[in-house]
């Protein structure tokens, strides 16, 4: 086998291999004598088909069939000995291919690209340090209480977080219009369900109550017919509901799986969650700034083809996620709508991998346990869900990879310039969500 190599612009290099004459008529005469035991051809007794004759029928798919084993095998053997790592699958282009001659193709590719990764101590990570308070909690025990309160009913004057039971009808120059009448409406105040202007009139009514809601449709209004027209709604309030928290008492902490209501374990448990949601916050908020500081500093040619398989694979997901599955009943989404992310995932991939190689991490088989620990935390049965990790091999292959991938994060992490600055539990979370 003989190679030439032939560098083109950027990551594109083109290999030009020649193998001997007697390798790929030699492995095609072997195929055809196969073919000869197997065949059966009217004129012949099983297994004593000539040679000639399989030669003649099957000759030429057989070559090709054969060129094309030979183009692979000896693709990667070039690549092997020229020290190349393809970045996806090559394309093959057949130059010469006759009986008695050498075989001659082209294989098209592009490499991996060359990575130094440096510059990291100009990268600035702005480090939040939050203290769970007591009022932190508190604030978190109100709302697990409104998330179980119960709607009763109310006799009273309707304020603006109530729910009210209505019926209304809609005019516009006093003619009834399509989906603008209900009866029986049930409405919680403060949504932002209905168009501005149809709440407020609400507010201070009594049930039995009739009034009328003058409101102005939006320009962007969903219905074209309706779109910047002024209407009228003659409301009835029907009833009004006022939300009932349940008591913070030892029947609510059982609720949650405390069995003897000690509200001072619920206080415990709903401490350790938001501790575990917060530190997965600010885990993710500091990565987020480290890889968009280390594809900063890092620039890095990227394999088209690489890029490409991420779109693909972004593309997919999509896909699942919008169209649940049914890939059949939607348009193809254009590459466009993906590349951005793509390669920027591909950039992130690329110097991560640099930055474990060059710092010659391994796994932390420490890290993947706790990694593990603190997933199953947040389950009933948390050695149940340690257990069903350990079996699955798949699982533990996937935490294996998160713990170096934060592994590489704390070695970029450990030469940055990082200032810690302190900020409000309410600050971080609720930008997050």
């Amino acid at each position: 086998m003989q190679v030439s190599v032939e560098a083109n612009e950027g990551l594109e290099r083109r290999l030009t291999i020649t193998v001997p004459a007697d390798t790929i008529d030699s492995a095609v005469k072997s195929r055809l004598q196969q073919l000869a035991k197997t065949q059966r051809i009217n004129g012949f007794r099983p297994g004593k088909v000539p040679v000639s004759v399989i030669q003649k029928r099957y000759g030429k798919a057989v070559r090709q069939e054969i060129a094309g084993e030979v183009m692979q095998r000896n693709f990667f053997e070039a690549v092997t000995k020229e020290k190349l790592s393809p970045a996806g699958m090559p394309s093959f282009e057949l130059k010469k291919d006759e009986d008695g001659h050498d075989l001659e193709f082209v294989a098209a590719f592009e490499i991996y690209p060359e990575i130094e990764v440096k510059d990291l101590d100009k990268i600035k990570i702005e480090k939040p340090v939050v203290e769970i308070k007591d009022e932190n909690l508190e604030n978190m025990l109100q709302t697990l209480r409104k998330q179980h309160a119960s709607w009763i009913e109310a006799d009273r004057a309707a304020k603006e977080d109530d729910k009210v039971t209505i019926d209304f009808v809609g005019t516009i120059d006093g003619e009834e219009f399509d989906g603008g009448k209900a009866e029986n409406f049930a409405l919680e105040m403060g949504k932002g369900r209905m168009i501005p202007g149809f709440e407020e009139p609400i507010v201070g009514k009594k049930a039995g109550d009739e009034f009328v809601a003058d409101v102005n449709f939006p320009e962007d209004y969903h219905a074209e017919q309706l779109k910047g027209k002024a209407a009228q709604f003659a409301i009835t309030l029907k009833k009004v509901e006022e939300l009932e928290l349940p008591e913070l008492n030892d029947e609510f902490a059982k609720t949650f799986g405390i069995e003897d209501g000690d509200l001072n374990k619920l206080r415990d448990e709903v401490k350790r969650n938001m501790q575990r949601e917060l530190d997965n916050t600010l885990k993710a908020q500091v990565k987020e700034q480290v890889l968009a500081g280390l594809v900063e500093t890092n620039p890095v040619d990227l394999p088209a083809a690489l890029v490409k398989q991420e779109i693909d694979s972004l593309r997919r997901q999509s896909m699942q996620r919008f169209g649940q599955g049914m890939t059949g009943n939607m348009p193809e989404l254009p590459d466009e709508l993906f590349e951005e992310n793509a390669r920027r995932r591909v950039s992130v991939g690329l110097l991560l991998g640099e930055v474990i190689k060059s710092e010659d991490l391994k796994v932390d088989q420490a890290r993947v346990q706790s990694m593990i620990e603190t997933t199953a935390s947040a389950y009933e049965d948390p050695a149940e869900v340690i257990e069903y990790y350990k079996s699955n091999n798949e699982l533990m292959q996937q935490m294996q990879n998160l713990a170096l991938e934060d592994q590489a994060i704390d070695a970029v992490l450990a030469k940055a310039s990082v200032t810690e600055v302190n900020k409000d539990f309410d600050e971080i979370m609720n930008k997050q969500a």
